[in-house]
């Protein structure tokens, strides 16, 4: 079944599957679904608060030349109004200045698929902020007018952090679609010519690795010793670090596991696998993500469940920190995700 057949599907699916040990619950007036599990928020116990935002984390679009089955965006080729503004786009440049946040982390979609990409990566650079980019890699092979991000983001040092499921080809593939992974040791290969990955050059490259999947990934550190070393002997590409992700219970890959008949015993496995000591880390409490609309929410995930921060300043239009710093993290059972075993992030695992 394609992408687009699972995505329309899933409505159907959560109603089926409601009078079992789905509930629906209305918050933030939109309805979220909830199972027969332990409540997340009771697992940690009080109210989770932020800290200083050391991220500013901008979803500046669902445009993707790809749609692959484990997007927790839902982007593809068919999402172009979903495109975050120049206007919007300065609003945001304005966030970053006043309230010295040190990072700008870029996400799509295919975030190089924005008209104002490329300015707006210039423009955080001019203002000395460490830009993050979230490369699907092949988009750099997918138009000659994207032949030359390489030598973009060299150019004003952005770390690059790009997805790729496996060292193999049919792993790979089977994920993200046919020929996405010769385009991506290729794109690879690019990188590592402007000095990216590249031992004594200051270039950062990582790439991210989530399970292809109903089952919780293996441990970083052995994942990226084992990467390291196939794509160094099979392609001669070497890389920073290798972030892991678990995949949450949402979208396209809620989706899945609900059609599988495999989401109790998936979320069984994250429930187990909760660690209390992921806490203190967990990227909500250091992050606040935007979505293309200019929304405010407290994670990436949480702006894919459009469940938007608990404060008055919902948006940035009313960006307000002291009112921000006051609210408490919104939870839902998508958290198990980033609180199993060694805790999972935008940035990989936790601890």
């Amino acid at each position: 079944m394609g992408v687009k057949q699972r995505s329309k599907s899933l409505s159907a699916s959560q109603n089926k599957l409601a009078s079992t040990f789905f509930q629906l619950k209305v918050l933030n007036g939109e309805e979220i679904m909830h199972d027969h599990f332990e409540p997340f928020s009771g697992m940690v116990g009080s109210a989770l608060k932020p800290s200083i935002p050391e991220i500013l984390q901008i979803n500046i679009g669902k445009l993707c030349n790809q749609s692959c089955a484990h997007c927790h965006v839902d982007a593809g080729p068919d999402k172009k109004v979903e495109n975050m503004s120049k206007a919007t786009l300065e609003k945001c440049l304005k966030i970053l200045e006043t309230h010295n946040i040190p990072t700008v982390d870029i996400t799509g979609g295919a975030p190089e698929m924005n008209p104002n990409f490329r300015w707006f990566v210039t423009e955080c650079t001019k203002m000395g902020k460490k830009v993050i980019n979230r490369c699907n890699l092949t988009i750099i092979l997918a138009n000659p007018k994207y032949h030359d991000l390489p030598e973009f983001f060299a150019e004003n040092k952005v770390h690059v952090i790009s997805s790729l499921p496996y060292f193999t080809k049919t792993r790979t593939d089977s994920q993200r679609g046919d020929g996405v992974f010769e385009d991506s040791i290729d794109a690879l290969k690019m990188l590592n010519k402007v000095g990216y990955g590249v031992e004594g050059s200051d270039l950062q490259l990582d790439l991210v690795y989530n399970p292809s999947g109903a089952f919780l990934p293996g441990h970083q550190s052995s994942l990226e010793h084992e990467f390291k070393l196939q794509l160094s002997r099979r392609y001669g590409i070497t890389f920073n670090n290798l972030l892991v992700i678990t995949n949450l219970p949402i979208s396209r890959f809620l989706d899945y596991l609900i059609e599988s008949g495999n989401y109790s015993e998936y979320m069984t496995s994250l429930v187990e696998a909760f660690n209390p000591a992921t806490i203190s880390g967990l990227m909500c409490r250091t992050t606040l993500s935007v979505s293309w609309d200019g929304y405010i929410y407290d994670c990436d995930f949480n702006q894919m469940l459009d469940l938007k921060v608990d404060s008055e300043s919902r948006h940035i239009d009313e960006f307000d920190l002291d009112t921000l710093m006051e609210r408490n993290i919104v939870l839902n059972q998508h958290c198990y995700g980033c609180t199993a075993g060694a805790g999972s992030s935008c940035g990989g695992e936790i601890i």
